[in-house]
């Protein structure tokens, strides 16, 4: 069987095992949705206004796709690595690409679902709006900002046992989505955290969508901010798991 081929067959099994459990969707789908519902719906200065709701639905989709790939990746692979089917499974003959692609195939479904109402919540309840073209440009650009978050919930998933990762993921995905300015604009930071926030990947993946749906001037730091993330990411989460696999397969 083919690298393609097994990576949808574990992608699917991986979904499968996911939706048994519904409440385990709860935090990706709804958390952002009540988010918007609650604390951008109601203020008419920012729901009537187009370009502000519009920058409020791209800044929860973002806190939305971060939620769910750190959740997804630091605790799912934390889980994984105490049960006694995951040594099992990297006995087999199949590739370990595979896996991972294929977890990354089902994170990104999740995450695509997680936007459908909220999507649908901005387009119905405020004035947010753009064409159809710079959605589905905006969608991509997402997938490419979430990258920091997948491969900094890999770093925890191999770094941490499942009660650690539990709380660091938590740590984790507040502070990047209020230091990002996912949850208020940062318009209102005061200037310090305003220069802080500009090199977290929360903030450059939100900078980064508002760009590519909205148009405008984009930072330089912005790119090269999300391509260092992801990098240095790529490179703690490889020495990571090759220690992991040192010390348990040994």
């Amino acid at each position: 069987m083919s690298t393609a081929r097994l990576t949808l067959v574990h992608a699917k099994y991986s979904l499968i095992e996911t939706t048994r459990i519904p409440i385990a969707l709860i935090g990706t789908v709804v958390f952002p949705t009540l988010s918007l519902l609650f604390f951008v719906v109601p203020q008419q200065a920012v729901a009537g206004n187009a370009q502000y709701a519009t920058q409020a639905v791209i800044s929860m989709s973002v806190f939305s796709v971060m939620v769910g790939s750190l959740f997804s990746f630091g605790l799912g692979i934390a889980e994984n690595r105490e049960k006694a089917w995951e040594p099992y499974l990297r006995t087999l003959p199949a590739p370990g690409i595979s896996r991972l692609l294929a977890h990354i195939l089902s994170t990104g479904f999740l995450a695509l679902v997680g936007l459908v109402p909220l999507l649908a919540v901005g387009a119905l309840l405020t004035a947010a709006s753009a064409p159809p073209d710079r959605i589905a440009l905006g969608l991509l650009s997402i997938a490419v900002g979430s990258l920091p978050f997948m491969l900094a919930g890999i770093c925890i998933g191999y770094a941490l046992p499942m009660k650690a990762a539990i709380a660091v993921v938590q740590i984790v995905f507040f502070a990047l989505g209020f230091a990002g300015g996912l949850f208020l604009p940062p318009t209102m930071f005061p200037a310090w955290l305003n220069s802080v926030s500009e090199f977290l990947p929360s903030r450059q993946a939100r900078d980064f969508v508002i760009w590519v749906v909205q148009g405008g001037e984009l930072a330089p730091l912005t790119v090269f901010g999300i391509l260092g993330w992801i990098v240095v990411l790529l490179t703690l989460a490889l020495v990571l798991f090759r220690r992991d696999e040192g010390r348990r397969y040994r």
